[in-house]
């Protein structure tokens, strides 16, 4: 018990010292999916990030914001900007498939929508240096999201055009989807979070409330609290 204690004590000091890139997914000029009433992506996964950030360094972690003027257009300098970091997380707001997609009058105005799919999904890249090290935190935070009364999508695993990114952990609802520049890119353990389908009529508004971000932010927060504990566990150094 000694000897596990400071090893205990060297885990608890690594994760609370590690950095968190978190990435605000799109920029102003391609601003992302387009919500059921109009609102671009870009403002949701601004208002997440946000709070994600707060719920991170609630918990002793260090952060990072990338990308939040929505000026970085070139997605190789935001893990560029991320090199010194410990984890990358991009995160992202859903859409369908456009054969999927339907429209109806919000507002005096015609829009887009589409009611068949809901909930979150994350990916992890085959081309990450740090696999394993991904699919554990990925793992780790749609644990704690299912853990907070949130659902994976699955739809992502379909085998249609367009979808078919097979699952990592399903349970958790994680996919490879090896080709995606910020993830087969970074020089950290790197995951992204599309953390609902704005383009649910439903879904929007509740992604749309503060006391969901912040749900889903404090779950996001555990998740990587816990794999980044466990990470320090396997690399503590060795008298």
């Amino acid at each position: 018990m000694r000897a596990l204690f400071p090893l205990l004590l060297y885990a608890a000091a690594s994760a609370h010292s590690a950095t968190v890139a978190i990435d605000v997914g799109h920029f102003i000029e391609e601003p992302g999916a387009t919500s059921a009433r109009g609102r671009p992506e870009l403002d949701f996964n601004r208002e997440l990030a946000v709070e994600i950030e707060a719920a991170a360094r609630g918990r002793g972690l260090k952060t990072m914001l990338i990308g939040y003027d929505g000026f970085m257009s070139h997605l190789a300098q935001r893990t560029a900007a991320a090199a010194h970091a410990d984890f990358f997380l991009s995160i992202h707001h859903d859409s369908v498939q456009p054969y999927l997609i339907e429209t109806w009058e919000h507002d005096r105005v015609e829009r887009s929508f589409s009611d068949l799919h809901s909930g979150f999904s994350l990916f992890i890249s085959r081309k990450n240096r740090s696999l394993s090290r991904s699919l554990a935190c990925a793992s780790a935070i749609g644990e704690a999201l299912r853990g907070a009364g949130f659902s994976p999508s699955l739809y992502h695993a379909d085998p249609i055009p367009g979808e078919n990114k097979p699952f990592a952990d399903r349970r958790n609802g994680v996919h490879y989807y090896d080709n995606l520049i910020v993830l087969k890119t970074a020089r950290t353990p790197a995951v992204l979070l599309e953390a609902g389908v704005i383009v649910n009529r439903d879904e929007e508004l509740k992604l749309q409330s503060e006391d969901t971000r912040k749900r889903m932010a404090a779950a996001v927060s555990l998740g990587l609290d816990r794999c980044l504990a466990k990470s320090s566990i396997r690399t503590a150094p060795t008298k």
